[in-house]
């Protein structure tokens, strides 16, 4: 069920910064629901965290409200029964995007996974993030745990975040239709906000277009925090094209990464960015897990999608796109302080040391990324479906 959303006013925005910040306030909003909380993640853990989310949501589902919950069939893969059996025992209807049987105890279900975050309260507060409900995701606690980012919003915009959520919820059959109850969609701050739900149909470039728009429109400054950051031709050459118009362009990468080999990719490009003249950071003091950016004093955007193939051409993602000078501030404050304490330069000394192969890598990358999306487009996208959690799963310590 495609839709199709539009700049809406009238929106207050509020930057989270990591789990310690995002987790808080999302459970807060789920203990204050009185009728509906819809989420859609990547991951849940049995950890810290799953456990003081599913404990928000017994809660709640004791006050009779309707809790539709959505997890990726290979990010989730590993939900143990019991934790499911409790929710689904307390009316909590839970879901898996995409779950296939494993191969030799391997899981298959490598591509076009349901990598959106989304959090819609009472179709009046909404969440879009980066962050998985898993305790890597608190860095004030954990050495390796992630920086990530997230926006909370209240206003008109909410119920485009609902309704992307209701229309994958709609593609299962077996899902009762959501009410449509009333909400509060009142002016609630200064915000212009478009929702981008990148999907394998209608919506295939939605998030790598507004990219591109708002680096072509670029004047002064570009920031990018990415953590998979191995972008299509097309954002790669924008990104060249605005430095050498004279853009301030700088981005942020993973210095400690999670997963070594995605560094790797990233690294393979250095060279040219930097001879474009783009300064490129590493940050160092956790992994980078976030996915935000900001354009010239205005613009910026927050979400699930990273700078990489399989986040602009295969997964499900969710980005908001604001326009706000305010949280753009805030943002651009923030990552200021990442580089200034955070981070390592990359010089060009630094991009060339010690890989004999990062020359030819560089050759291979940048014909891959001109030819990716033709590739994909051999490839037919299967139909995933929508199929309710079993509680007769594997049981495996997450």
């Amino acid at each position: 069920m495609p839709v199709n959303f539009k700049w809406q006013e009238g929106n207050h925005v509020e930057l989270l910064i990591n789990g310690n910040q995002f987790f808080p306030s999302v459970f807060d909003a789920i203990r204050t629901a009185s009728q509906e909380i819809l989420i859609e993640t990547f991951i849940i853990f049995n950890d810290e965290v799953g456990k003081a989310l599913k404990d928000a949501l017994l809660e709640a589902a004791a006050r009779q409200v309707r809790i539709e919950v959505t997890v990726d069939g290979y990010g989730t893969a590993d939900l143990d029964a019991g934790y499911i059996a409790e929710l689904k025992a307390a009316g909590v209807h839970l879901y898996a995007y995409d779950p296939r049987p494993r191969w030799l105890g391997m899981r298959t279900n490598l591509f076009r996974r349901l990598h959106r975050k989304i959090v819609v309260v009472d179709g009046e507060i909404a969440y879009i993030s980066g962050i998985n409900f898993a305790a890597d995701h608190l860095p004030d606690k954990y050495p390796m745990g992630k920086q990530d980012y997230a926006v909370r919003i209240c206003g008109p915009i909410v119920k485009d975040i609902r309704a992307a959520a209701k229309a994958l919820l709609m593609e299962n059959p077996a899902v009762q239709e959501l009410p449509e109850f009333e909400t509060t969609t009142s002016t609630a701050g200064e915000a212009e906000i478009l929702m981008a739900a990148r999907d394998n149909t209608n919506h295939r470039t939605d998030i790598e277009e507004q990219y591109i728009l708002a680096i072509r429109s670029a004047t002064t400054r570009i920031v990018i925090a990415n953590a998979y950051f191995f972008p299509s031709y097309r954002i790669w050459r924008e990104l060249g094209n605005a430095a050498r118009r004279g853009v301030k362009v700088s981005l942020i990468l993973q210095g400690r990464p999670d997963k070594p080999w995605t560094r790797q990719l990233s690294s393979s490009l250095y060279s040219y960015l930097l001879d474009a003249g783009i300064g490129i950071f590493e940050y160092t003091e956790h992994p980078l897990h976030g996915k935000i950016a900001i354009v010239d004093h205005e613009w910026s955007t927050v979400g699930s999608s990273n700078l990489d193939p399989l986040s602009l051409y295969l997964n499900l993602e969710a980005n908001l796109f604001i326009r706000d000078v305010k949280l753009n501030q805030e943002i651009h404050e923030h990552l200021t302080e990442l580089i200034d304490k955070n981070c390592q330069k990359i010089t060009p000394k630094k991009a060339g040391k010690g890989h004999w192969w990062r020359a030819p890598l560089m050759v291979v990358s940048f014909h891959f990324l001109r030819h990716f999306p033709t590739m994909v487009g051999w490839h037919p996208a299967h139909a995933p479906k929508l199929k309710s959690l079993p509680v007769e799963r594997t049981k495996k310590k997450a």
